[in-house]
């Protein structure tokens, strides 16, 4: 390691230029608190992205376990003083452009969410509609929110460690996303992440479009794992993975899922949870599965995992297309332009989605462990989008086990999770995770050992 310590001063880099004493002393004080390990990590993922394949965060702060990040008033600023940096984000000892912007969104975004949002008194946080407030407002400090970008923003779903035909696949589909003027919003990640953007950028050239916007949303827990690739212009880290979740539902247009694993099935089962409940019956909501032809299998073992679990109804709210890139675009920019046209009818605003109702069983952050994954209620018995609910957890669980920090120590010290259920939900999910690491779609790494363990109830 040549590079020690280095002074970035974050000069011309958004509404944070400019900051009263008092704003500075804030942004101080919660670095120095409980807030400052989650500030540093996020700042090395963006720091270490594209510099290795790992995706295990243990592994990534181990590698880098000296790497170190302090604040400094500066001229009424901050400026950021990293000791052991990852050497891959400089050029000729100047730190790569984009790099210091995603530096920047860590500063915005971490800090802002510990003293605007935890440390408002006027936020409840466990009311659905202050959660929903809570996720406007840290859109709206990103920049993210404009009235002025119009109803042509694409969220791309899909996991960080697929194969290459499938990988080739989301930069067709992405290019032909771009070549109809539309943008991109993804995990910020590799993989299914980076390709729509990827590709879309050849179409935004095509059209000679120097507005594109490739816009990833991430959160702390798991952006370690999945670092922000470089075509990400907008970088969004919220507080946890159902306010990142709500952020994505609340900001597309219309919805892409692409090939992946346990945090792909994740993302489904939410937004399958947000459709099936009642007061969002009759809501049109684009939502489209695609992948190449090769891809069929993958496919058909997620919709028969959906029809087993929540019936034909929930089926019923996407279309699957394979190995039709064109189609899928054309299909798109349809469902973006009536999202656009109904937003516009209804008063809402067309760049945020006030329109669709998300349970507190959706918006409530879930910290898995042992206890907690035991006792989720699988029961089929339960309304389906109660069920979708609960079987997100169960995902959102595995996914800690394979990738974030605390997860895997969780399981290094206690063993793995137990999911316990009705023999039917269990045996579906044994399929689809069955199928899922014959797939080798859980990990970039060459073993794996799952996190979890099922268990039919009694």
């Amino acid at each position: 390691m040549t590079l020690q310590t280095v002074n970035i001063p974050l000069e011309a880099e958004g509404n944070m230029t400019t900051l009263s004493r008092l704003e500075v002393e804030a942004l101080l004080d919660v670095s120095r608190t409980g807030v400052y390990e989650t500030f540093r990590r996020c700042c090395l993922a963006v720091l270490n992205s594209g510099s290795g394949e790992s995706d295990s965060v243990k592994q990534i702060l181990e590698q880098h376990r000296n790497f170190q990040v302090s604040l400094h008033p500066r001229n009424g600023g901050i400026e950021l003083e990293l000791r052991h940096p990852p050497a891959s984000a400089f050029v000729d000892g100047d730190m790569i452009r984009g790099i210091l912007e995603h530096l920047y969104a860590v500063l915005r975004d971490v800090l802002f969410a510990q003293n605007e949002i935890v440390s408002d008194s006027r936020l409840d946080l466990t009311n659905p509609e202050h959660l929903t407030s809570a996720v406007f407002r840290i859109l709206r400090n990103a920049g993210v929110l404009s009235a002025h970008s119009g109803s042509r923003l694409v969220v791309c779903w899909g996991g960080h460690s697929i194969p290459r035909h499938e990988y080739e696949y989301t930069k067709q589909v992405g290019y032909q996303l771009g070549l109809r003027g539309l943008d991109i919003c993804t995990g910020c990640g590799p993989g299914a992440m980076k390709g729509p953007m990827k590709g879309a950028t050849i179409g935004h050239s095509k059209q000679r479009n120097r507005r594109g916007r490739y816009v990833g949303v991430s959160e702390p827990g798991i952006i370690a794992a999945e670092s922000p690739n470089p075509i990400v212009n907008q970088l969004v880290i919220m507080p946890d993975i159902e306010k990142r979740l709500e952020a994505f539902l609340r900001l597309g247009h219309a919805f892409i899922i692409f090939p992946g694993g346990v945090g792909t099935a994740e993302e489904l089962l939410y937004i399958l949870g947000v459709l099936l409940h009642p007061k969002n019956a009759g809501i049109d909501f684009p939502l489209f599965l695609t992948g190449p032809r090769t891809s069929a299998r993958y496919f058909r073992a997620l919709d028969r995992f959906v029809e087993a679990t929540l019936g034909a109804t929930a089926r019923d709210r996407y279309e699957i297309i394979l190995g039709d890139p064109e189609r899928v675009a054309r299909r798109v920019r349809g469902a973006v332009a009536r999202a656009g046209k109904v937003r516009t009818s209804s008063n809402d605003a067309t760049y945020f989605n006030w329109q669709l109702h998300v349970d507190p069983a959706l918006q409530r952050p879930f910290a898995p462990n042992h206890r907690t994954v035991t006792e989720l209620d699988l029961s089929r018995e339960q309304p389906p989008h109660e069920l979708s609910a609960a079987l997100r957890c169960v995902f959102s669980a595995i996914v800690a086990g394979n990738i974030k920090d605390e997860g895997i120590r969780l399981v290094e010290q206690h063993g793995p999770l137990p999911i316990v259920g009705p023999p039917d939900v269990i045996a579906a999910l044994d399929a689809l995770l069955g199928e899922f690491i014959a797939g080798k779609r859980m990990t970039v790494r060459d073993t794996y050992a799952p996190p979890y363990v099922l268990r039919s109830a009694a």
